[in-house]
């Protein structure tokens, strides 16, 4: 019950379709205001409503002054999986100071897209600078690049960026090469050696007129010989729900949002990425490689738990695979 709670909260890109930038306001953010456009006041009431500009400060208008932009939906966009979303730039944040290694974000990663054996696309590994510095566990999954190497290197075009910031690939087309395996310098993709025992995968298949609605690289079963990584779940994207890492997690430690909205949410709290990133000292893995990842690490400080080895709860799947 708890999980399908925080998952009807969790429709984060709602907003998105129903309200649109108000015309006397000019760049205003929309994320104190959803809920009050949905109900029009009467002409001339007077009503106040409040509006929180782009540097976080919250002022009122009249309510008579607002004016709400028809924006069409989703569905009339004849949304193309290899294009993406259009006016989206989708991020994450990960907040090590949360972590405490539950591994519940990696089952329900694994669940999700029908995962096996050890080709985990989600990892959680235990991190120490030095025998003198203290232990802290960091999830891993694939940074979703703006500049992807791996999409550089890929001879058939089967790797490939959409412009809301998320990295696919197309299982079709790869030839298992590996090249955007080398390419990658944080080594989060995987190989299907063997033959994917996939076989729910397929009782959930869609029939063909929803495949043509809404065609999706992922949550397809994985093909012998190609490679596989962390696709930010865009067939939960596409249904206005967070991916599953980010819903699974008990501790809040993954955010999920829109750079363009300046906006991230774990489910339970939503905040302002840009304030989030400063207050905290957020930063990027390999920084001065230039490939301008989309997933964004909050320091271990002021930790909510002491460290502590093998917390290991969530192992109700099969499919968990345990960090070395």
């Amino acid at each position: 019950m708890k999980n399908s709670d925080k998952n009807s909260r969790r429709k984060f890109l709602d907003k998105g379709l129903k309200v649109g930038l108000i015309a006397a306001i000019g760049g205003l953010g929309l994320s104190k205001i959803a809920n009050r456009l949905n109900a029009k006041p009467e002409s001339g009431s007077g009503e106040k409503m409040e509006l929180m500009t782009t540097d976080g400060t919250l002022i009122q208008v009249d309510a008579t002054e607002v004016i709400e932009v028809e924006q069409t939906t989703r569905d009339d966009l004849k949304y193309n999986v290899r294009e993406g979303m259009p006016n989206r730039k989708f991020v994450m944040v990960v907040d090590l100071a949360k972590c405490k290694n539950a591994l519940a974000c990696q089952s329900a990663c694994n669940k999700g897209h029908y995962i096996t054996g050890d080709n985990a696309w989600l990892k959680v590994y235990k991190m120490q600078e030095s025998k003198d510095t203290s232990p802290y566990w960091m999830p891993t999954q694939c940074q979703h690049c703006d500049q992807p190497a791996c999409v550089t290197v890929c001879p058939v075009d089967a790797t490939f960026k959409r412009r809301d910031g998320l990295v696919l690939i197309d299982n079709d087309r790869c030839i298992g090469c590996r090249f955007c395996m080398a390419a990658c310098p944080y080594s989060v993709r995987v190989f299907n050696w063997d033959e994917p025992n996939q076989a729910e995968v397929y009782l959930d298949m869609p029939t063909d007129d929803q495949a043509v609605a809404t065609p999706e690289y992922a949550g397809l079963p994985s093909v012998k010989g190609t490679v596989d990584k962390c696709d930010f779940c865009p067939h939960q994207i596409v249904k206005n729900e967070l991916p599953f890492c980010v819903t699974a997690c008990p501790n809040g430690v993954f955010y999920f949002g829109d750079k363009y909205e300046d906006t991230v949410t774990n489910g339970d709290e939503t905040l302002r990425l840009s304030k989030l990133l400063e207050d905290k000292a957020g930063y990027r893995l390999m920084e001065s490689l230039g490939t301008e990842p989309s997933v964004y690490y909050l320091p271990p400080t002021d930790r909510l738990v002491d460290f502590k080895d093998g917390i290991d709860k969530f192992t109700e799947f099969e499919s968990v695979v345990k960090p070395e």
